[in-house]
């Protein structure tokens, strides 16, 4: 079945069920404005699915994205796996049979912080296969994977056999340097186009550059994420603007991602968005291995177990305030049904004033048969000046006048008013002037009104005011016929039926079950054999990288032994992720520099010493950070080189200066220390440096980004240039004579930087030996004997303890919590890995809690891996706390 290949300025109308223009989305069963939640099976338990399938729908949202990770089902090369948790197309199923659409985005790169993006870390093995490119050999290995996932989309899809509404290729590709984005995005197309998905194809923009994310390819639609500041004044004419841009096309605004905040969600509504997918509303776990490194912001900063950014349902699946935020935002969408799917955003024209922070310019739909919704955003948490109006009521109410009527507005809220609204399809004569709180239910002589506030009514030229509701007695007034019913936002979520009377029907809260005391767990079983086998990976001359040894999660070891007479330091480069480093017998403070250059002391070492280094791969860059070695997309874990220190040499003078007014010939100057009027301009140091062996040049005091460039001094043809930052201020070098320039803006506040040369000599024979997650998941989950023990339990830096540990049973699963110091806890239940916390000293976490572990419902067999890393404590667990997940 061929698919639509128009231009990215046209409508699409795929063959089957789904059609897209400038007015939004239309199902076969007319036009809908969908809601949708992110919800990934890969970070859940099987055994739950259903439930937070149904606990989505149960929001009011209808739909829900979901990502394909590429290497969560390629788990080595050529070796694929659908079953257990893997098996998405059971997944797909289970959304169908909750009444739920899917947008299904299976890459082949995600983000999402996980492990690599969800590119497979053999994928860096090939230096010349170069990901998220228009590149034969990449590409080559996205078809082997499009080859098993687009199948099970395509039989999938809306509305012939399953839920599948639409198929987003790639992910914010905007991002990246992708250098022919036109061909790639066109590759991927025909793929999708050859396994004959027939839904829309879509490409989400990070930042707001479509054609960026597109390659604008035909049949490709563009869709918008959107992470605003939730209290900005200025959401709304951004949002606009992608709206117009996209009409003028004749498409929708899709936005794919936003932020979880329902006041955000109804500006977004009011801006003209006809899909509405915050992430990540459903949060979850990250299991094992699988967390990635290096998120954008924060160099080095690691992803936690728990996968949780505030979202609506937490990681256990508990129902946050924001959750009834959802349930009230669908109510007023279900309640205005085409009407607003139809609805085409403006500039409101009714006259519109606050005594509150509110939007620069806000925004307002024109409703399909007449009438606008107006949103209204109160930015403040303060009380409103009053205006002289005496409508708000309520901590941090304010007022808003609207079209010449002052009405009441809550604090931090964003009530959809209706302003002009024709009265006929809901069986009365008559216009609804102005409702200034949200509608959540409409019938034949009924309104109902959700709000903390009073609330303003004008049905005609009559003008009502409903008392501020309470819980469990409504406020109600009448006005044309009419009756008017105002309820308080926790009963409006539990509206099931309303008589023509007012009189309301409400479901039963859900009963409140009390969270049992944490327990502390003090005993377990230390096991007799205290060391996981490891798989003999060879002798090396120098380290070689993890994923050369076959270990793509897990972590490996590095021995030998070496002759540091005279040496003061060695010089570590491109390690990552954490390395455990002992040399002569002495534990080393743990290295998580990711890929950093790192200087270590060993004047206390002297002659022949062993050296061992234990590497953990804590997880793949899912961005492309090039501050840091190893936060580049596509970059290797390993222990990276090891040099021994031979000299020291101070090169921070005798720089010739080129640019602004230095003449012929250039001045000699110190690195940085030119003087003009011309601040903020590039200026260009250079000078020879010769080193007889390898060497790195350390420039000290960077701070903003500086320009290096290394040519050959003799030929004067081959150069290079380098960014340097301040994460990595390091340049390695090869013996010879090197001509370097050090471009950087004239900055005569700065502190200038300094430069040395350190000379080097190679750290060499390596014997290597590689423990990967397979093999250390079958140690973790088979029986062994062992020795009971009581915590606390101290460890020598480098000290191992596996720990089998007896859990009470648990409705919804327990929380454990280590409590000690320099310690790094790797937990196993249910014949799987349930993921790591670090104690202690550590980097930056971000993410959920990052001190716990979770052990779903019915995973027995708790065993930990419990590691001592040096630090300024000792290393000791103290406890173990279990907190009911309940």
């Amino acid at each position: 079945m061929s698919h639509p290949t128009t231009t990215l300025g046209q409508d699409t109308t795929p063959d089957q069920g789904i059609a897209l223009d400038a007015r939004g989305i239309r199902f076969e069963g007319g036009p809908r404005l969908v809601l949708c939640a992110s919800l990934f099976y890969f970070r859940l338990p099987r055994e739950q699915w259903r439930a937070r399938l149904a606990q989505v729908r149960a929001s009011g949202y209808t739909c829900v994205d979901v990502y394909l990770p590429w290497n969560f089902h390629e788990t080595a090369p050529g070796r694929w796996s659908f079953e257990g948790r893997r098996d998405v197309a059971a997944f797909l199923d289970l959304a169908q049979e909750e009444g739920l659409y899917v947008i299904a985005r299976p890459g082949p790169y995600i983000c999402s912080e996980w492990d690599g993006g969800a590119l497979p870390a053999w994928l860096g093995l090939d230096p010349q296969l170069r990901v998220r490119q228009h590149e034969p050999r990449f590409l080559d290995r996205v078809t082997a994977w499009f080859d098993q996932a687009l199948p099970l989309l395509a039989e999938r899809q809306y509305p012939a056999n399953g839920p599948v509404i639409m198929v987003q290729l790639e992910n914010e590709l905007d991002f990246f340097d992708c250098e022919d984005r036109t061909g790639y995005l066109t590759a991927l197309r025909d793929q999708a186009v050859r396994h004959g998905i027939t839904v829309p194809l879509i490409a989400c923009s990070g930042q707001g550059d479509l054609e960026g994310a597109t390659g604008d390819v035909p049949g490709v639609v563009p869709a918008c994420n959107f992470y605003p500041d939730d209290d900005s004044p200025h959401i709304e004419p951004e949002v606009r603007r992608y709206a117009e841009l996209l009409a003028e096309r004749d498409l929708p605004l899709l936005i794919t991602e936003t932020n979880r905040r329902h006041r955000t969600l109804r500006r977004l509504l009011a801006s003209g968005a006809s899909l509405i997918a915050p992430y990540l509303q459903s949060s979850g776990w990250n299991f094992g291995y699988t967390p990635s490194a290096g998120n954008w912001g924060r160099p080095g900063n690691l992803m936690s177990h728990g996968y949780d950014f505030g979202g609506y349902v937490s990681s256990t699946g508990t129902e946050r305030p924001e959750y009834a935020e959802a349930q009230l935002l669908a109510r007023v969408i279900d309640t205005l049904g085409p009407r607003l799917a139809l609805a085409t955003p403006t500039v409101p024209h009714t006259p519109f004033t606050t005594d509150f922070p509110t939007s620069s310019s806000p925004s307002a739909l024109r409703l399909d048969g007449g009438g606008l919704l107006l949103a209204v955003p109160h930015l403040g948490t303060g009380t409103g000046t009053g205006m002289g109006t005496g409508t708000g009521t309520g901590a941090g109410a304010g007022t808003a006048v609207v079209n010449g009527v002052p009405v009441a507005v809550a604090a931090v809220s964003c009530p959809l008013m209706l302003v002009d609204v024709p009265l006929g399809p809901w069986g009365h004569e008559g216009t609804l002037t102005l409702a200034s709180a949200d509608l959540v239910a409409a019938g034949e002589g009924v309104l109902v009104f959700s709000s903390e506030v009073p609330v303003t009514v004008v049905v005609g030229d009559t003008r009502v005011e409903i008392p501020a509701p309470e819980a469990g007695a409504p406020g109600r007034a009448t006005a044309e016929g009419l009756t008017l019913v105002a309820l308080t936002p926790a009963d409006a979520v539990r509206l099931r039926a309303t008589d023509r009377d007012g009189t309301v029907h409400l479901e039963a809260p859900a009963p409140v079950r009390p969270a049992p005391a944490p327990v502390e767990v003090r005993r377990a079983r230390r096991r007799v054999d205290t060391t996981a086998p490891e798989r003999a990976a060879g002798r090396h001359e120098l380290p070689p990288t993890l994923e050369s040894l076959g270990v793509y999660r897990g972590r490996g070891t590095y021995r030998t032994t070496t002759d540091l007479m005279g040496v003061d330091e060695l010089l570590l480069v491109g390690a990552a992720d954490i390395v455990d480093l002992s040399v002569a017998g002495r534990a080393r403070p743990t290295i998580a520099g990711f890929g950093a250059t790192r200087r270590i002391d060993v004047r206390e070492a002297t002659g022949s010493v062993d050296i061992e280094a234990v590497v953990e791969i804590w997880g793949h860059a899912n961005f492309d950070d090039a501050r840091l070695p190893a936060l580049r997309l596509g970059a290797l874990r390993g222990l990276g080189t090891l040099w021994t220190v031979r000299e020291t040499t101070d090169v921070s003078a005798l720089w010739s200066v080129h640019g602004h007014w230095a003449g012929r010939p250039a001045p000699l100057r110190e690195l940085g220390g030119w003087s003009s009027t011309r601040v903020g301009v590039p200026v260009t140091y250079t000078r020879e440096i010769r080193s007889d062996t390898a060497a790195a040049l350390h420039l000290k005091g960077v701070v903003e980004p500086v320009r290096v460039t290394v040519a050959d001094a003799e030929q004067h043809t081959h150069h290079e240039t380098y960014t340097v930052h301040a994460e990595d201020p390091w340049l390695p070098l090869p013996a010879g004579t090197h001509r370097i320039s050090v471009t950087l803006p004239h900055h005569p506040s700065g502190g200038g930087l300094r430069a040395e040369l350190l000379a080097l000599d190679p750290v060499t024979d390596w014997t290597c030996s590689a423990q990967d997650d397979d093999l250390l998941t079958a140690f973790a989950t088979e029986a062994a004997p062992g020795q009971e023990v009581l915590l606390p339990l101290t460890l020598a830096p480098g000290e191992e303890a596996w720990l089998d540990v007896d859990l009470p049973s648990s409705h919804d699963g327990l929380l454990l919590r280590p409590d000690g110091t320099q310690i790094r806890v790797t937990g196993w239940a249910g014949g799987e890995c349930v993921g790591r916390v670090w104690v202690g000293d550590r980097p930056d976490f971000s993410g959920g809690d990052a001190n716990v572990l979770w052990i779903p419902p019915g995973w027995s067999g708790l065993t930990l891996l419990v590691r001592g890393a040096a630090g300024p404590k000792a290393a000791e667990l103290r406890v173990l706390r279990l907190e009911s997940a309940d």
